[in-house]
């Protein structure tokens, strides 16, 4: 019988181990994870917007990153928090699509993020005598606006395909919802909902690719003809954008993989590992690997603790 997906009552989230004896042990880590996550991304924003000497558009757009870091952190880890103490797996269908919403939107304006961000250095490394006229901070908020309006809508379009599609189960095989797995379930046709995700994803991925690919050839003929402190400069900034975006791009190929491919023969552990690999690893990565690397958010750390200790 084909039942529309507005009709489902809720999804059974059928990923889930059997970990009765060991539910308190997977909550800690899972709790300390969220609170690792909110805890260093609030305190790398805070510090940004109270330092005035950080009001500065890398800084910005390192904030920007930080904030989207939340979002798709808390899109995931209090669903997942609950999900450990309860003992049947399910989630009702509006929240399901929130969090696919969630989830799919933060992906995007992560990879958008950092294209932006990747273009930002390109100026201050091969343009640094006009970087403050092509760089300003009413450009910045637009480039920011424009990367949130280009994921948002692209993802909206998805969701509601998904919305309309007529199922034929409610058995989602992971622990979260995402959106290839309700279009699985459809007895539909599925089309437009195939066609529009091949192109999104496409237009979603490419665009941003190929500007972080052209930046990053630029810096590089730079930093070959310049001088040594050009290179110094190209290493200290690009280091940990080049780290966020490898890990980032590796977690969700793991994610595309485990979705689109039968993975029967692979342990459901590590199945579970992989789908939450870029939902959790990057939003902690990132303001460590920034934190700690950028000079002047160092220097920042040690004023103080040295006011405190004094």
């Amino acid at each position: 019988m084909k039942v529309n997906s507005t009709q489902v009552v809720y999804f059974t989230l059928n990923a889930y181990l059997d970990t009765s004896s060991f539910t308190c042990f997977f909550f800690m880590i899972v709790l300390i994870l969220y609170v690792l996550i909110v805890g260093c991304n609030v305190l790398l924003i805070v510090v940004i917007c109270v330092n005035r000497t950080l009001h500065e558009p890398m800084y910005m757009f390192l904030c920007s990153l930080f904030v989207n870091e939340l979002y798709g952190s808390t899109g995931l880890f209090p669903f997942l928090l609950i999900q450990l103490l309860s003992d049947v797996h399910t989630i009702s269908a509006p929240l399901c699509f929130l969090q696919i919403f969630c989830l799919h939107s933060y992906a995007s304006i992560e990879f958008t993020n950092l294209a932006v961000m990747s273009y930002d250095r390109y100026l201050a490394i091969c343009r640094p005598l006009q970087y403050n006229t092509l760089m300003t901070m009413k450009k910045v908020a637009v480039l920011i606006a424009a990367s949130l309006a280009f994921s948002i809508s692209g993802v909206m379009i998805t969701t509601s395909l998904s919305f309309s599609l007529q199922l034929c189960g409610n058995i989602i095989n992971k622990v979260y919802c995402n959106n290839y797995s309700i279009v699985t379930l459809a007895c539909s046709d599925t089309t437009v909902n195939n066609v529009y995700g091949l192109t999104g994803t496409s237009v979603s991925v490419l665009l941003p690719v190929v500007l972080i690919i052209y930046t990053y050839m630029r810096i590089l003929k730079v930093c070959f003809s310049g001088s040594k402190q050009t290179r110094q400069k190209a290493v200290s900034t690009c280091t940990p954008h080049l780290a966020s975006l490898l890990n980032y791009t590796f977690g969700s190929c793991f994610e595309v993989i485990q979705s689109r491919f039968n993975m029967t023969r692979v342990p459901n552990v590590v199945r579970i590992f992989l789908s939450l690999y870029f939902l959790t690893c990057q939003p902690l990565l990132n303001p460590l690997m920034y934190g700690l690397h950028l000079s002047k958010i160092r220097s920042l750390w040690k004023k103080l603790f040295r006011n405190k200790w004094r």
